[in-house]
């Protein structure tokens, strides 16, 4: 079985049976993707993340079939209809339509019409009929006349659902059905006449027709969403007359003058409109649906991971603060760790204007903290704020201030995170503190909030919830074991998604740091309750401990190929750290020589790039940016107006850029490139990427802006 599990996945996504096998034999160890795409390359082929990730996706989908065929034969053979031919024919499917389509005829039913004229002893008759003889059909009713079938008509009309019945469990009559549907499906969407007020940003839907094929799964959801909320019906058709034709040809034998073949005839009718088109037509809605959760969630999780993997400003002292008018603006003082120093009020807005007491108490906390940077959260009274602390700093080039995007802060506020950090702090005080830290470091912060917080999905709430939450764990533990953990500072919530640790682990390594003070070697690590050998293995490479006596311990080098590294460092009568300091020596290493069964050029390859820079943030540093000083609020903004902006989210069908107001605007996909056609967004742009927009619509009633990066 195995065997055949690996050729599927190899073919269904085009990687080789040898690589393939290596990756499921590891992952059914337990071993993590990060792990398998870091340190097991010789093994994979160098699979990277995304690969590993794709094949452990397909062992899933494949197992859960397998789970179901079982199912599907026990339940046959339960009811005691299973055939040699039948089960080989289950056993040999590997697609779920047509597994399902196997089982229809034995799939346990509500009590339908057809069952209802078998239990009048009409079975009989429909076989008669579908034989398509040329026969008297009334005088063969006849014989079927009971207590319960009081006329001819009764017995016909009832062997015709038992026809429509064994049509619509005909798989080649399925199948038919589904290439017209795959070739001509239209999906229609009407507005409720009673919800045309309500449901007006849904306008473009309200009469509106499309292939199906050709709809781009952003707007499948944005039409389900509106029939959820009951502004909408939508449907998805095709032409009926065709499709009876289709099966005319299958079922029915005579056209003219034979009255079993008219009787099949209408049966067919029946059959397609009352149950092959319901279930035909679900069953593209499921699929088109399950096309666009996966578009939606591919396109959130690429904009969580490039938001996880946004510059951090790194260790300064930072004065953060949640802007606000009439509730003033909260501010925090943190010190290079992130930790609370101090926190208090002030109200240099309206309705208060108390400008020179909040000057004064600003000028004073950064003189008293040594603070080196100001992050200030782009909510409400966002802009303001900067123009006040910018007038406060009077042109000062030493303090950097940043706008820091704070979507979600006030979710990670009201958490349990939040409330078990700081139990006694104000909700908005809170929100200061992870608007400082997100700008420190965005990874550490962000990894405490639900990530379809953070505001940079599409559609997020109408997908599959399950799939999202994997799609987006995963995102995140990529990201997390990407640049790598401080394992001496780093919270419960960051050391969780490391590469198998979890939850409990996670605990337990917090326990034992505030029992036995800092880690001083990955080694210590066996030390913590509950961390056996196997997690050791999947860890201990993404976890860092600056200023260990080891430097090996604060890179990526992991733990099971120190050996090769401290063989290199003899055998050129070196100390491994002088391997880090100095590139001459580094030259003088042959990685060749130290190629064996276990470890090949791959590796070796990644520990030498590792010595070059151990410990180094891939994210680079974070970079000040400052919005038009002209445009505080949309009715500040005048067409062809060119803004400096920043991409806060994106779609498939265009970017959401923020230029320094409270709305952002929309970057349309069409409007993106003068020069090239763009299809996807995606393909040019970045989430927090600087750019430079012209304003093309503005719509003040709806709040909506309309912007263009072409000439």
């Amino acid at each position: 079985m195995t065997e055949i599990i690996t050729e599927h996945i190899s073919n269904t996504l085009s990687i080789s049976k040898k690589q393939v096998s290596a990756t499921v034999e590891l992952l059914e160890e337990g071993a993590t993707i990060p792990f398998i795409s870091r340190y097991r390359k010789e093994a994979t082929g160098s699979l990277d993340e995304m690969q590993v990730a794709e094949i452990q996706t397909e062992l899933k989908r494949l197992n859960e079939l397998i789970k179901r065929r079982e199912y599907i034969l026990k339940s046959i053979d339960d009811q005691d209809k299973l055939t040699d031919k039948l089960a080989e024919k289950i056993n040999n499917c590997w697609e779920i339509n047509a597994l399902e389509d196997l089982y229809l005829p034995f799939k346990p039913k509500r009590k339908t019409r057809a069952a209802a004229a078998r239990e009048k002893g009409l079975e009989p008759l429909a076989a008669s009929l579908l034989k398509q003889e040329d026969i008297n059909v009334n005088e063969e009713a006849l014989k079927y006349l009971n207590e319960e079938v009081l006329t001819s008509d009764d017995a016909l009309s009832g062997a015709r659902d038992i026809i429509a019945e064994w049509i619509n469990e005909d798989i080649p009559a399925r199948n038919a059905l589904r290439e017209l549907y795959k070739n001509t499906a239209v999906l229609n969407s009407k507005v409720v006449p009673k919800k045309k007020e309500e449901g007006q940003k849904y306008l473009d839907y309200f009469e509106y027709s499309e292939e199906l094929s050709k709809c781009p799964g952003h707007r499948l959801l944005a039409m389900l969403r509106a029939e959820q909320e009951g502004i909408l019906r939508v449907s998805i058709d095709t032409d009926h007359d065709i499709a009876v034709k289709i099966l005319d040809r299958i079922f029915v034998k005579n056209n003219t003058g034979n009255e079993s073949s008219e009787q099949v005839s209408l049966a067919v009718k029946d059959s397609f409109k009352r149950l092959l088109s319901p279930s035909i037509e679900t069953e593209f809605f499921n699929t088109a649906k399950e096309r666009a959760d996966k578009e939606a969630i591919l396109v959130f999780s690429e904009n969580l991971r490039q938001l996880l993997l946004a510059s951090p400003l790194g260790p300064k002292s930072t004065l953060a603060i949640d802007p606000g008018f009439r509730t003033g603006c909260k501010v925090v003082c943190l010190d290079e760790q992130g930790s609370l120093i101090n926190s208090t009020t002030i109200y240099p807005h309206p309705p208060q204007n108390q400008v020179k007491e909040s000057s004064d108490t600003i000028k004073r906390l950064i003189k008293q903290y040594k603070i080196r940077a100001i992050a200030i959260g782009t909510g409400t009274a966002g802009r303001e704020t900067e123009s006040f602390i910018k007038s406060v700093l009077e042109g000062s080039s030493e303090i950097e201030i940043y706008m820091v995007n704070e979507s979600g802060a006030s979710i990670y506020s009201a958490s349990e995170a939040a409330r078990e950090e700081f139990p006694e702090l104000d909700l908005t005080v809170r929100g200061a503190i992870s608007i400082g830290r997100r700008l420190m470091d965005p990874l550490a912060e962000l990894v405490k909030i639900d990530a379809k917080s953070i505001g940079v999905g599409q559609y997020q709430h109408d997908v599959d919830q399950e799939n999202l939450r994997e799609s987006l764990d995963q995102t995140v533990s990529l990201a997390v074991n990407t640049v790598g953990v401080n394992l001496n500072t780093s919270s419960r919530h960051l050391l969780r998604y490391v590469s198998g640790i979890g939850n409990k682990i996670a605990e337990a390594i917090i326990t034992y740091r505030q029992d036995n003070g800092p880690f001083k070697s990955r080694k210590e690590l066996m030390k913590v309750k509950g961390l056996g050998a196997k997690v050791f293995e999947q860890s201990a490479g993404f976890l860092r401990i600056p200023g260990a006596k080891n430097p090996l311990d604060n890179s990526a080098v992991h733990p099971e190929s120190y050996k090769i590294v401290d063989k290199m460092a003899k055998d050129i009568s070196k100390p491994v750290d002088e391997l880090i300091k100095s590139e001459e020596v580094r030259k003088q290493i042959d990685i060749k020589k130290y190629i064996n069964d276990k470890v090949g050029l791959p590796t070796l390859e990644d520990i030498m790039n590792e010595l070059k820079k151990p410990g180094l943030d891939p994210r680079g540093k974070a970079e000040v940016f400052s919005f038009a000083e002209s445009v505080k609020d949309i009715d500040d903004l005048t067409i062809d107006m060119r803004l400096p902006g920043v991409i806060t989210n994106l779609t498939k069908f265009g970017a959401f850029v923020n230029i320094g107001i409270k709305e952002n605007g929309l970057l349309h996909v069409s409007q993106i490139s003068s020069s090239r056609f763009i299809k996807d967004p995606a393909e040019v742009l970045k989430l927090d990427q600087k750019v430079i927009v012209r304003i093309t619509n503005i719509d003040k009633e709806r709040k909506r802006i309309q912007l263009s990066m072409k000439d």
